[in-house]
């Protein structure tokens, strides 16, 4: 996930205290404002051409913002607040059922929409209370990288259970060369890249400390005690991991689709993406979820809420689902769209696969999930960098 969960900045009861949202009447309903965070290339330019193509049948014009992702939160905010939310707002997926509690959105299917055929846990992440509030077009997960050649002359094959990690990630370990990297700082990055692990272990994030976490969090401890992972993946963002893993400094890394591009610039580099390991023999990663999905914010123009339910449909179309996919190193979220999305982009099958099973954040706790995620990582750094005993970090976490 490139962009991930942003701690909102006031709590849901602050926004829900400004109404249902909504903007004023002015304005044509032909203009249509659009908010999200895709400010970075190449996102910025293949949603802009999506976005107006979408448009152009419509005879609508799209009047853009593009903001940085951790500003993104506190602008919804203030829109809300003072009544000029856009006709069509993109969210980070976890961050959509604390917005939707607060009245700000209008359910989809109040414009005839649905998410007939998505995969389930995309679903998950974009309804409230029962409802559908937004349609996502693609999402992404984590994986396990690793090098080719690394592995081929350590006569490595790369590691489907914990088991096989913690001993190809040891043999694998040479000189300033660790064998796995992943990254585990104290924010919801860190979070999300443990949660494969946490939760193909039967873990909850209802209550993390539980044998099932601790279990977890004891694989990543042993990694850094070994020495097979470096003691700096509690300081290390995924783009920290990536640059590692790019300079040859870990022969396998935890990480996602989006660092295709400058993986590629290396061309020496020969590399390929495997499931995130399973427990034992037989068992199935869980990954969680990532991606944006489109929503229609409550507004007082009926004209320009029924249109700017016309270009969220638009987004999610097969032939946009497979064209942003494509263009973003991301997977459709459509399940019959994964056979001729692998088969035109190979290098996304472990993706495409792990995406089948993947959690939604949000599934189970809703609008509280970034407590629980906050438990998580504290958890995780208690015992990575304070040294404390897996079972205890947790306790001390889920009840501190």
């Amino acid at each position: 996930m490139k962009r991930l969960d942003v701690i909102l900045a006031v709590t849901v009861l602050a926004l829900a205290g400004c109404g249902s949202g909504g903007s004023d009447d002015s304005g044509d309903a032909k203009t249509l404002r659009v908010l999200d965070y895709y400010s970075n290339e190449p996102d910025k330019t293949v949603y802009q051409k999506v976005l107006e193509a979408c448009a152009q049948p419509l005879g609508v014009t799209i009047q853009r913002e593009a903001v940085p992702g951790d500003t993104l939160i506190a602008k919804v905010l203030q829109q809300s607040s003072s009544r000029t939310l856009p006709d069509v707002l993109m969210l980070d997926n976890p961050d959509l059922q604390q917005i939707a509690a607060t009245g700000a959105l209008a359910p989809l299917g109040d414009f005839g929409l649905n998410a007939d055929g998505y995969v389930k846990g995309v679903v998950d992440a974009s309804t409230f209370d029962g409802k559908l509030y937004g349609l996502q077009p693609v999402t992404n997960t984590i994986g396990l990288f690793y090098n080719k050649k690394i592995l081929a002359e350590a006569g490595v094959t790369p590691p489907a259970t914990w088991a096989e990690l913690k001993t190809a990630a040891k043999k694998l370990t040479k000189g300033k060369r660790y064998g796995v990297a992943f990254s585990a700082p104290a924010t919801y990055e860190g979070t999300w890249q443990f949660l494969p692990f946490m939760w193909s272990n039967g873990g909850d994030e209802k209550n993390i400390a539980t044998p099932q976490v601790a279990q977890a969090l004891q694989l990543w401890v042993d990694l850094v005690k070994d020495g097979s992972a470096s003691k700096s993946v509690v300081n290390w963002g995924q783009a920290d991991v990536n640059d590692q893993f790019k300079a040859g400094n870990a022969a396998m890394m935890v990480n996602g689709p989006w660092q295709f591009p400058v993986l590629n610039e290396v061309k020496t580099l020969e590399y390929d993406v495997v499931p995130i390991p399973a427990p034992a023999a037989g068992g199935k990663a869980i990954a969680p979820l990532g991606g944006e999905t489109w929503t229609v914010p409550q507004t007082s123009s009926k004209d320009r809420q029924a249109n700017a339910a016309k270009i969220v449909q638009c987004l999610n179309t097969d032939a946009n689902q497979l064209l942003i996919a494509k263009e973003r190193q991301t997977v459709p979220t459509k399940t019959a769209l994964q056979g001729q999305f692998v088969g035109e982009q190979p290098s996304m099958k472990a993706f495409s696969e792990l995406v089948q099973d993947a959690r939604a954040r949000t599934g189970e706790l809703g609008a509280d999930w970034p407590k629980a995620a906050t438990k998580i990582y504290t958890g995780v750094q208690s015992a990575l960098a304070g040294g404390v005993a897996p079972d205890k970090a947790l306790a001390d976490a889920q009840n501190g």
